[in-house]
């Protein structure tokens, strides 16, 4: 699944982070977090930064934070069980059992099954056990976030979703089917459960990227930096972010001297 995940292998090199699993494989954010806490080992013991990179929240949080609840294991009954329920039903079941849980789940949540259900299985589960994350401490984190316009971003996806196709997106596909993969992960991912409708992966892909944009504007440690603004005054948003990143870095190496 390179094309239509967009991994840029190419373009960019080494990224630690891709080819993890097999499509016919599941992934799940505490099998992350144990990854990126050895990728962040081994940055570290060549003595460079690690940069975690990536838009979706919950994994980024997961690493950070060290949320607790991600090491709460399966449970394949109760999800037997759940998969016949819709999104209401999932949640009218939530607010039984939790009510204040229930309550804290902005909209998208609430109309998605998956996260339902996971939730409803950490619930069940009972006391959350100690996390994998335990061990990954960071005194500081920066953050930065880039952000752009509804038109802008509607540009962008559209130029890239094309890129994808015509980088032989059609023949990743057909792959994928040929190797018995596409039941898998491919069946509920942005593109490939779209395809061939072009347009349709492009909408989606837009509603998708609204949703991260309001997950992380909740979070007020990300510094802002708007590359259209920043334009119009003549400078460039790269050499703005590098300098901001490069002050926090000093100080924080005059920290540990």
């Amino acid at each position: 699944m390179d094309i239509g995940t967009g991994k840029d292998i190419k373009k960019y090199g080494r990224i630690l982070g891709y080819d993890l699993v097999r499509p016919d494989e599941e992934f799940s954010v505490s099998q992350y977090v144990n990854f990126v806490k050895g990728a962040i080992e081994e940055i570290y013991s060549k003595n460079k930064l690690p940069i975690l990179v990536g838009g979706t929240g919950l994994y980024i949080k997961a690493v950070v934070d060290n949320l607790n609840r991600i090491s709460i294991p399966r449970n394949i009954k109760l999800r037997k069980k759940l998969a016949i329920k819709t999104s209401d039903e999932l949640f009218a079941i939530l607010m039984k059992i939790n009510p204040m849980e229930a309550l804290k789940l902005n909209p998208s949540d609430k109309a998605n099954p998956r996260r339902l259900v996971r939730l409803l299985e950490v619930l069940s589960y009972g006391e959350a056990p100690v996390s994998a994350t335990e061990s990954l401490q960071f005194d500081e984190v920066l953050w930065v976030g880039l952000r752009a316009s509804e038109r802008e971003l509607k540009e962008l996806i559209a130029k890239r979703v094309d890129e994808r196709i015509k980088s032989g997106f059609e023949k990743e596909v057909g792959f994928l089917k040929q190797k018995d993969f596409f039941r898998y992960a491919p069946s509920v991912t942005l593109g490939y459960k779209d395809w061939p409708d072009a347009e349709k992966w492009k909408h989606e892909e837009f509603k998708y990227a609204k949703r991260q944009m309001t997950w992380f504007k909740k979070d007020r440690r990300i510094r802002w930096f708007d590359p259209a603004t920043t334009r119009l005054r003549g400078a460039s948003v790269y050499k703005e972010v590098e300098d901001y990143v490069r002050r926090w870095h000093n100080i924080q190496n005059a920290k540990e001297n």
